[in-house]
């Protein structure tokens, strides 16, 4: 280990030479304080990707109570807390862009309103390091050894001092953060015991504050939520004590109402209930099981050899449905594989709203079903099959419907949303359908049908562009894999796109552990999030040196959802 006048001497040796003599200063530097600075990756040009760097402050110095980090919902709360910290630092102690391409950038991974596990921060009991990247200054190709001089030497100690050392940043808030985050994981946990599926905590602020934004609406122009009684349930939680909300339970829930009543608003708050928030996010205790997966249709997805037979037979030409494939599906057969997809995944909760579905995949209502019999009629309705689902395979379902009543007869609860305010009309519904029978007559046999787990062979997977790898995310929604860029435009719980970018090397380490044209998609999804869970997030990353500082976890859904839309995938 050198120290700190050491590097400083460096860059005064290599001020004005070409970019790539900043190699030189690779290694680990001691300063003052228990702070050690490792420069572990340098990039190749001002306009490559950043250089990565280490700050560790030893616990010795940084003085974090264990109680802070004491379970995994906790830990992963604080480093979700201090990355935040180190982000708003940066902002505060350094003086931006200096030079050409990156040079003088200094960032952090951006953290939203979700707390996700992340790879750029670690606290346990011997250490506290943040995991960031540089843009190292030069104009043009020529080394600005004093500028960086002052990036070193100067800025990162401030932001680390800052940001580190326990004495130095918001006490009180940094365990609220982590004692929101315990509650919140505790009430998710509870959900089975109490046979909820959701809950939405009383006074929850659920509209966002525009179509682009995540942030929640200003509390003066939003309506708090408040639980009809007869939805209203109580979780004694182990920090905030006493919480009330509306559980939605197991079943089907259809959630109905006048346009911008706020359906959609209320069913967008529970698909991202899978996920902890922050605090003032207004859907802090909106809390839905793990086990969620919104639904939709996708017309001009790539399927293959997904056993869709429980909803769509009798294809014209014979095509066999219970090994389908396509390469441009249509609206009712890509909503059939998304199911079928997430529920060999595992799914125990489905999602769905009326404006992104497939009609003639939702509804097939008796005067069709009179001009059109159903010997000439492949699909078989969701209506006739969500019954089933929750009966044979325990899933449960809830509904944005705004234009079908018939589903009022296989409903067990409804909601109506009436100015962004839930009511229970499940008994008024209940006597409608009794009031006004539609006589169409159910098309959904017995069972619900078979989940088949299918098999992808490693032949349908090519990570190479040339004679390199290439695995890199390019936003939220799109994996550049090899030469083929995966769309996830469409999965709506993908949240951050530091997931995206763990998603594209979690199947680039699967293919290289796991893709053996034996294991099961399911297998091969499980078994990485079971390496995950024992060794960290990093034990993804491809690149022997650096820091894997750019990870945010992602769910198995998602990580599924990625690998069925290689439009090369292949399976046995």
């Amino acid at each position: 280990m050198y120290d700190k006048d050491e590097l400083k001497q460096k860059l005064l040796k290599i001020d004005g030479r070409g970019y790539k003599a900043y190699k030189d200063i690779q290694g680990i530097y001691s300063f003052d304080k228990g702070f050690s600075l490792n420069i572990s990756h340098v990039q190749s040009d001002p306009f490559a990707s950043p250089s990565k760097l280490c700050a560790r402050v030893q616990q010795q110095c940084a003085k974090f109570p264990k109680e802070l980090y004491l379970n995994k919902s906790r830990k992963i709360a604080i480093e979700d807390y201090l990355t935040r910290v180190f982000a708003h630092n940066i902002n505060k102690y350094t003086s931006g862009n200096r030079g050409t391409g990156k040079s003088g950038m200094i960032a952090i991974d951006r953290c939203g309103q979700e707390i996700l596990e992340r790879t750029s921060m670690v606290i346990n009991d011997d250490y506290v390091e943040a995991r960031f990247v540089i843009g190292l200054p030069a104009r043009g190709r020529r080394i600005l050894g004093k500028q960086a001089i002052q990036m070193l030497i100067d800025e990162i100690p401030q932001i680390v001092e800052h940001s580190l050392y326990y004495e130095n940043i918001n006490k009180e808030e940094a365990m609220e953060w982590v004692l929101l985050a315990e509650d919140q994981d505790y009430i998710r946990e509870k959900l089975d015991e109490k046979d909820l599926i959701a809950f939405i905590g009383n006074g929850s602020i659920l509209p966002r504050e525009s179509g682009i934004s995540d942030r929640p609406l200003k509390a003066e122009k939003a309506v708090k939520f408040k639980s009809p009684d007869s939805f209203e349930v109580t979780f004694d939680t182990p920090n905030h004590g006493r919480v009330k909300g509306m559980g939605i339970p197991k079943g089907i829930t259809l959630i109905v109402g006048g346009g911008y009543h706020g359906k959609s608003t209320l069913l967008n708050a529970i698909e991202k209930g899978c996920y902890n928030h922050i605090k003032n996010d207004g859907r802090e205790f909106v809390i839905s099981v793990s086990d969620s997966v919104k639904i939709r249709a996708e017309d001009g997805r790539r399927v293959e050899k997904v056993d869709i037979s429980p909803f769509i037979n009798n294809l014209p030409h014979g095509q066999d449905t219970a090994c389908f494939s396509s390469e441009d599906a249509s609206g009712s057969t890509s909503q059939a594989a998304n199911i079928m997809e997430a529920l060999e995944m595992g799914a125990k909760l489905l999602l769905m709203d009326e404006d992104t579905s497939a009609t003639n995949f939702m509804i097939r209502d008796v005067r069709m079903q009179e001009l059109v019999s159903k010997d000439k009629e492949p699909i078989t309705p969701f209506i006739d099959k969500v019954r089933q689902l929750y009966k044979d395979c325990g899933v449960s379902t809830v509904m944005v419907i705004g234009g079908s009543g018939d589903y009022f007869d296989v409903a067990d609860h409804v909601i109506m949303m009436d100015e962004y305010l839930p009511k229970d009309v499940t008994e008024r519904a209940k006597e409608i359908a009794e009031n006004h029978k539609t006589n169409r007559r159910e098309e959904g046999g017995t069972k619900f049908g078979n989940i088949k787990l299918r098999i992808p062979l490693a032949s349908g997977f090519n990570p190479y562009k040339g004679r390199k790898v290439k695995v890199k995310a390019k936003g939220l929604h799109t994996i550049m894999f090899g030469r083929e860029n995966i769309d996830l435009q469409n999965i709506e719980q993908l949240v951050d796109v530091s997931q995206t970018c763990a998603i594209g090397d979690i199947i680039l380490y699967a293919l290289q552990k796991y893709i053996n044209d034996r294991n099961t998609l399911r297998e091969i999804v499980e078994k990485v999030d079971g390496d995950i869970e024992r060794n960290g997030l990093e034990i993804i990353s491809p690149f022997p040196k650096g820091h894997p500082g750019e990870y945010a976890r992602p769910r198995k859904y998602e990580i599924a959802a990625a690998i069925n839309r290689i439009r090369s995938l292949k399976i046995k």
